[in-house]
């Protein structure tokens, strides 16, 4: 007998199977679950790549304040005024004021002015003394 003939001789012989319909027991349908596969992307998504760290030493720093109340604090309490970058964080703040005026900081507290602008007062350590960093950047 050829194997399609007996195949279906198999099937005659056997009782029909229906498929049985599933009983919902939820009233909320939940989508199945399927598969995801991962991206692969046949070209990047940007077509040049970042041109590295905008934010530099140079863009954190964006001045000295000359005031005289920030005056006192270089005399009194050993610390620099600068106003800074308003995305500019502490660590950075920090890191460039190191970078640029070979200092070490104690701490860094920042405030946002009234006119929108990041005021930073860095308290350097007790090794260094702000009025000499002072006279070296030339705001006395």
């Amino acid at each position: 007998m050829a194997p399609k003939a007996a195949k279906v001789a198999k099937a005659v012989k056997e009782s029909i199977s229906r498929k049985q319909k599933k009983i919902r027991t939820k009233v909320r349908f939940y989508r199945p679950k399927t598969l995801i596969k991962p991206r692969n992307p046949k070209y990047p998504s940007k077509s040049v790549e970042s041109r590295g760290d905008k934010m530099d030493k140079y863009r954190i720093i964006e001045y000295p304040v000359t005031t005289e109340s920030a005056m006192k604090k270089i005399e009194e309490i050993n610390t620099l005024v600068f106003i800074v970058n308003l995305k500019a964080t502490k660590p950075k703040i920090k890191e460039a004021v190191h970078q640029l005026y070979d200092v070490k900081c104690a701490k860094v507290n920042t405030l946002i002015t009234p006119d929108g602008k990041k005021k930073a007062y860095v308290h350097l350590t007790q090794d260094y003394d702000a009025l000499d960093v002072a006279n070296r950047i030339g705001i006395i």
